[in-house]
């Protein structure tokens, strides 16, 4: 009997192939989504726990970007190495000032809307961030 990581492994191969796309993004989008369920439950935690609306997203986001680095390196690059942190949280930061440019970019165009502007924006920085990620951090061939 095929294990359920087995099949789930086959199936991301499979979907890559029809697709035509490599399957770390695949990968990657489903880790994506694991890490923002954590990083939504560590931002609620903090609030829950009373830090506001400063210090809450401040330390959810620390612990998501570590996390992050774990789940992307491990299940999608299959890197485990910890001394790749500080270009992890490079990427982090680029991706971060593009969503911020983005953003600004459609207020100026007149779509004020940000959870518009942010949801437009979902693809574009989840490209940017599997590019950084698999060049420059953990190096996919």
């Amino acid at each position: 009997m095929q294990s359920f990581a087995d099949f789930f492994v086959k199936t991301i191969n499979s979907s890559a192939k029809i697709l035509h796309i490599k399957p770390q993004f695949i990968k990657f989008l489903l880790v994506g989504g694991l890490n923002t369920l954590v990083g939504y439950g560590f931002f609620a935690f903090f609030i829950f726990l009373g830090f506001g609306d400063i210090l809450a997203p401040l330390f959810a986001n620390i612990l998501g970007v570590l996390f992050n680095f774990k789940t992307y390196g491990h299940l999608v690059f299959e890197n485990p190495n910890n001394r790749l942190i500080f270009k992890f949280f490079a990427v982090y930061g680029i991706v971060y000032i593009s969503n911020v440019a983005g953003l600004m970019l459609f207020a100026k165009l007149g779509l004020e809307n940000r959870y518009i502007s942010g949801f437009i924006l979902i693809i574009p920085l989840a490209l940017l961030g599997y590019y950084l990620s698999s060049k420059y951090v953990f190096k996919l061939k």
